[in-house]
């Protein structure tokens, strides 16, 4: 929505630069493992090893094995929350967040509505709960057993209403760094109980969430944070903080809220590369990304359907990369300076030996520059 107000612009560099300090992109944190998750609102998580890389990318000293760890322990959990995806989250905010975006997942399940004539939702939320309570069900074991209750409904009809009406989370070792394990499904209360006293439906606040959002991804628009969480109508809740917030806009006019003490470094300050994961928040949680990737290589991501993933150098979208045991391949867009090259290759090289499965840095590793395609 165009600024109807002059406010100070930030350019496309400046909002770059506060975009990357607010997620731990400018310099690596000295932060654990759990604080990062929790500060960045949750990884995107629909692959097991991108969370591990997305915190390597961000935390100093970063390896597997800690968020592995959060993992057994059941302080971190992979559940669908925003944009119908599922995150990494802390069980903390898990049983916030989830509340938070379930008005999207209850209209999700209306799509599917034909596939569901004469199901009681309600029900089915119900039966589908005590089942995997009793313990974790695979998604078509889950289908089976409501295809025995409402035989002439649409399978998938069946597993998209479960999925969406119930909080269910992916027990481990599913997302366990070096370990394996088909997709099996509780609920979040079964799976974490409720050592904080929170009751798995209470929400957290708009307001604290556009607090949240604008601290991990600002400065950023109405339009904005609704990319992110996949909800709509959320322009009432930043007029209501507005007293709160620092106001900009950007080059075209698009008003853009901040925390007022929020970092926002000089449009110069370094930014040294980055290897990003398929999937990373940074390139999905903005209506506009052209704080982090050029116009013109927009849908350069991707192929087909598969998300590829990212180099980010100046801080900005420079090529792909794929990792092949010891050796990784960069895929640059556009010639790179030779001091550049050996940024890049230094930090390749830190990747793959932090992560490394055995824990120890791999032998012989080494960067290539060439395709990752065909």
């Amino acid at each position: 929505m165009a600024s109807r107000t002059p406010h100070p612009v930030l350019d496309t560099r400046s909002l770059n630069r506060a975009t990357l300090a607010r997620q731990l992109l400018l310099n690596r944190a000295e932060m654990s493992a759990a604080d990062a998750v929790e500060h960045l609102l949750g990884l995107q998580a629909q692959n097991v090893k991108p969370p591990y890389f997305q915190l390597h990318a961000r935390l100093a000293g970063f390896r597997p094995a800690e968020l592995a760890g959060l993992m057994e322990s059941r302080e971190a959990v992979r559940i669908v929350t925003m944009r119908s995806t599922i995150h990494t989250h802390t069980a903390h905010d898990a049983l916030t967040l989830r509340p938070l975006v379930q008005p999207a997942r209850d209209r999700e399940v209306t799509y599917f509505r034909k596939g569901l004539t004469g199901v009681d939702l309600d029900a089915l939320a119900e039966h589908a709960r005590a089942f995997v309570e009793a313990e974790p069900r695979t998604m078509a074991e889950i289908r089976e057993e409501l295809l025995t209750r409402w035989p002439d409904a649409d399978p998938q009809s069946l597993s998209v209403a479960a999925r969406c009406r119930l909080p269910l989370v992916q027990v481990t070792p599913r997302g366990v760094w070096g370990r394996s394990g088909q997709v099996r499904l509780t609920t979040l209360r079964k799976w974490v109980g409720d050592g904080d006293g929170r009751d798995e439906g209470a929400a957290a606040s708009v307001d604290e969430a556009v607090l949240r959002y604008l601290g991990a991804f600002g400065p950023a628009s109405v339009k904005d944070m609704q990319t992110w969480a996949g909800l709509t109508r959320l322009r009432e809740a930043f007029e209501r903080l507005r007293p709160r917030l620092a106001v900009f806009q950007d080059e075209n006019g698009v008003e853009l809220f901040d925390l007022p003490e929020a970092p926002r470094p000089d449009a110069d300050v370094p930014a040294p590369p980055r290897f990003l994961p398929e999937f990373d928040n940074l390139l999905l949680s903005h209506a506009d990304r052209a704080r982090v990737i050029a116009p013109e290589l927009k849908g350069r991501t991707w192929s087909g359907n598969q998300a590829h993933c990212t180099l980010l150098l100046d801080g900005f979208l420079a090529g792909l990369w794929k990792a092949d045991g010891a050796a990784l391949t960069v895929e640059l867009f556009s010639p790179v300076s030779a001091r550049q090259e050996e940024e890049i290759v230094a930090e390749g090289e830190a990747l793959l030996a932090a992560m490394a499965e055995d824990a120890e840095p791999t032998a012989g590793a080494r960067v290539r520059f060439g395709s990752i395609r065909g």
